[in-house]
């Protein structure tokens, strides 16, 4: 399917595998986000507040730190291996997470499936960084970050509808077999190479440093403006709108074709307009979606539209970004994008605890504002390294 967007120039092993590692990071994804979405539905079911069980995504959120450090265990794994050590990983996490009798067994499998969905990704990132050039990575990146939206679109929205029939439980057990599925057809597909060095990486592995840390912090902001969101959207449609389970789930699918749309326009502009201007458009779009939601949070429509609006800029900002980290670190993909993805983890677990305090004390004018304040910052910094980089 993906693999008809592409031209000849194209690697054939990315023309080859570009659907089937789209797929399985859609129900990678899927897993990893139903949670926050149904995080209201989830606390009702072990009786305990909102807040309480963001300490749970806050925990899970804290395996951000491993990414810099997993980032270089990537670089030494061939990407199969490391993309299918994620999935299985992923599939124990929602195990767990499925059959948990408290809020600290949930939090120990939202853990393990965050902790392990970071193999997945990395290695993901890297297989593309050794097979794709630079200039033509954004496209690449942009049609596998689709995966994020659909994840949203249809995976959520399935586990929603199946949680509005049964309960949430038998959602994250749907993930399971979708993920052990995913496995087989990656560790089938994937060629099972080593790490290949483009002539222009140096022999001699480096970190992350001078510059190359306005991104990593970029990250960490437009994650943070996310996550303002991400935790307290569903508990919004619930308390304000009296949302079901099965309204979230046509909620979610709502909000997984803005993302998609993001994805796709970001996949066709990043490499023309270039990363730095990509990330910075997308981060203040993020501002007039939170200030939106916030005058108009009484509104079921005018809510909506600034939710459109908030995730249209998140996702149109995080696809320009992930391309420009695989760059940061010559020789080692892996390092750099672990790095960036440790930020933007580190960014979610922060927030999970505030944006749920801010919720449960403001409503969601609360996360909604502080969240365009992140975007604001975050456009600000990715304008600052482009500036910087344009002098040196």
């Amino acid at each position: 399917m993906l693999n008809r967007l592409l031209d000849e120039s194209f690697d054939p092993e990315i023309r080859r595998n570009i659907t089937a590692v789209t797929i399985a990071r859609l129900v990678a994804n899927a897993a990893y986000r139903f949670a926050p979405l149904f995080l209201a539905t989830i606390a009702r079911g072990f009786n305990v507040s909102l807040s309480t069980l963001g300490f749970a995504i806050f925990a899970s959120e804290l395996s951000g730190f491993a990414s810099p450090f997993a980032g270089r265990i990537v670089d030494r794994l061939t990407h199969r291996n490391s993309m299918v050590l994620g999935l299985v990983g992923s599939a124990v996490g929602c195990t767990i997470a499925a059959v948990s009798p408290s809020p600290i067994f949930f939090a120990v499998g939202v853990t393990v499936l965050a902790l392990t969905k970071q193999s997945f990704d990395l290695g993901l990132g890297a297989w593309i960084a050794d097979h794709v050039p630079y200039n033509q990575r954004g496209k690449i990146v942009g049609l596998t970050e689709t995966a994020w939206a659909l994840g949203l679109l249809v995976g959520v929205s399935v586990m929603g509808l199946i949680t509005a029939a049964t309960n949430w439980r038998i959602g994250f057990a749907f993930a399971v077999l979708c993920l052990i599925v995913s496995m087989f057809v990656v560790f089938n597909r994937v060629t099972n190479e080593t790490r290949v060095l483009h002539e222009s990486h140096s022999t001699t592995p480096q970190r992350v440093t001078g510059n190359s840390w306005l991104v990593v912090f970029t990250m960490f902001c437009i994650m943070c403006s996310a996550q303002n969101l991400f935790v307290t959207f569903g508990a919004w449609l619930e308390d304000e709108f009296h949302f079901g389970a099965a309204r979230l789930a046509v909620a979610g699918f709502s909000l997984g074709l803005v993302e998609l749309v993001a994805s796709v326009s970001s996949s066709r502009q990043t490499d023309n307009w270039g990363k730095e201007r990509s990330i910075a458009f997308g981060a203040l779009l993020v501002i007039p979606g939170g200030i939106f939601l916030c005058l108009g949070s009484k509104s079921l429509i005018i809510g909506l539209i600034g939710v459109f609006i908030y995730f249209l800029g998140f996702e149109f900002s995080v696809v320009s970004l992930l391309p420009l980290a695989t760059s940061l670190v010559p020789n080692s993909p892996g390092t750099g994008l672990g790095w960036v993805l440790g930020a933007g983890t580190l960014g979610r677990a922060v927030m999970a605890i505030v944006a749920t305090h801010l919720f449960e004390s403001f409503g969601v004018k609360g996360p909604a504002l502080m969240g365009a304040l992140f975007g604001l910052l975050g456009a600000l910094t990715i304008t600052n390294y482009r500036r910087v980089n344009a002098k040196s």
